[in-house]
């Protein structure tokens, strides 16, 4: 009786799928029926509900045949207040979800079969950062949103030092940030060029040192089986890790060339502000932030260095999706609108009220062309890239020990990518 229910269960699930996708596909029309005909469906975000009221409106005034409710939660409880709601069978029929949390939601997710959606109808829809949500068991998420990590430079600082353009390659970059960077003969640092090699003061060390180690082709985990493993202490890739935490750290390092930060600063996007620092890696959704900073500062932004002569470009990003829960009620319709959240008009409209680029590449191909930033924002989402990270919280605790056992000079550099790894692989573990 067990094995016949879990059957049915799981053939429901693809049926809802498959339903899904038609009607995203547009095969199945969605509107011209009674309205809610469908049912009521409710999703759970950060996002204010001031920014989604209207897109909603306009949303649901477009598809009559089911309503969708969205309910606001607190960006600093959303993942204990979603995680006790469906533990308790009271939680949402849909979330937005970040890609750092969909490895630890894999078993509170409705996984799309690729049978019903196939890999490469997603891929033609969606960029590649948002095929962080694919997995062995399926697709966890609809993308919606791409956050890149760029670099914020300071215009002042740099045309003072006879910098025309920023940096394009890491080559490029360690160069200027010896310029940039001013020091007395006691080697006192006063206005920094770049605010890496610590942690932290390092506003996202944990998300630069994956950019380093994704850039040079580690991919810090993949999938094998049915499970996760760090790759961080496998040879994967053009260069090694050791050597990129080398230079990592290097930027703190007294007896360094490029020696430009230590630990007596405060918080790198703080320094940035107050004029101190000329290169900040932050992301997309931070523009509006650091302007209200400091409105009279003079920075613009550009893509991330890369690796001198590399065949591809890579950024890392945040990615949003949005997924159906296991424990809705109302799962069809779930997944209807998850599709249809993903389509065209909401994307847009989502990624516009965030500050961010959307996920789809339609959108992707035309940036907007009324300020500056977006098409920075749109051109470095197209080669940007996630990984599935475990758990936040741990893996900014190995990365902050992996860095700081070089710093205090308590393991090699090699020594310290293993012990990550390990640590890493435990976590994986669990």
């Amino acid at each position: 009786m067990k094995f016949n229910f879990q059957l049915i269960l799981i053939i429901a699930f693809i049926v809802a799928a498959v339903f899904g996708v038609l009607v995203f596909s547009g095969a199945i029309p969605i509107g011209g029926g009674s309205e809610g005909s469908l049912g009521t469906v409710v999703l759970w975000g950060t996002v204010p509900t001031a920014l989604m009221t209207q897109p909603l409106e306009e949303f649901n005034d477009a598809n009559p045949t089911f309503v969708l409710k969205y309910e606001e939660k607190s960006a600093d409880t959303f993942d204990q207040d979603l995680l006790e709601a469906l533990a308790s069978g009271v939680g949402p029929d849909l979330f937005f979800i970040s890609d750092d949390l969909a490895y630890g939601y894999a078993n509170k997710i409705i996984a799309i079969p690729y049978a019903s959606y196939p890999v490469a109808t997603f891929k033609n829809i969606f960029a590649g950062a948002g095929e962080v949500f694919l997995t062995s068991q399926g697709i966890m998420a609809f993308p919606l949103s791409i956050d890149p990590l760029l670099l914020y430079h300071n215009r002042s600082m740099l045309d003072a030092k006879g910098i025309v353009f920023p940096p394009k390659d890491w080559a490029e970059f360690s160069i200027d940030v010896a310029k940039l960077t001013d020091k007395d003969d006691a080697n006192t640092i006063s206005r920094s060029g770049v605010a890496l090699g610590q942690y932290a003061n390092v506003t996202h060390a944990k998300d630069i040192l994956a950019m380093l180690f994704m850039q040079a082709g580690n991919p810090i985990v993949t999938e094998q089986g049915d499970r996760l493993k760090s790759t961080l202490d496998t040879p994967v890739g053009t260069y090694s890790l050791p050597s990129i935490v080398q230079f990592y750290t290097s930027f703190a390092d007294p007896n360094s060339a490029l020696y430009s930060w230590n630990r007596s600063f405060a918080s790198s996007v703080d320094v940035f502000s107050r004029e101190d620092l000329a290169f900040y890696f932050g992301y997309a959704s931070e523009l509006q932030s650091l302007v209200n900073k400091n409105p009279n500062q003079n920075f613009f932004i550009a893509s991330v260095p890369q690796i001198k002569d590399a065949k591809t470009k890579l950024t890392l990003a945040r990615v949003t999706g949005v997924a159906v829960s296991s424990a809705s009620k109302n799962i069809n319709t779930a997944l209807t609108a998850a599709s249809l959240l993903s389509s065209t008009d909401f994307a847009a409209k989502y990624a516009a009220m965030l500050g961010v680029a959307p996920a789809r590449r339609d959108l992707l191909a035309v940036p907007p062309t009324e300020d500056s930033f977006s098409p920075i924002f749109y051109s470095s989402a197209l080669y940007a890239r996630s990984w599935l990270d475990p758990s936040p919280v741990d893996t900014d605790n190995i990365f902050r020990g992996m860095v700081n056992s070089v710093l205090s000079n308590n393991l090699t550099e090699s020594d310290a990518v293993k012990d990550a790894s390990s640590k890493l692989e435990l976590l994986l573990l669990k």
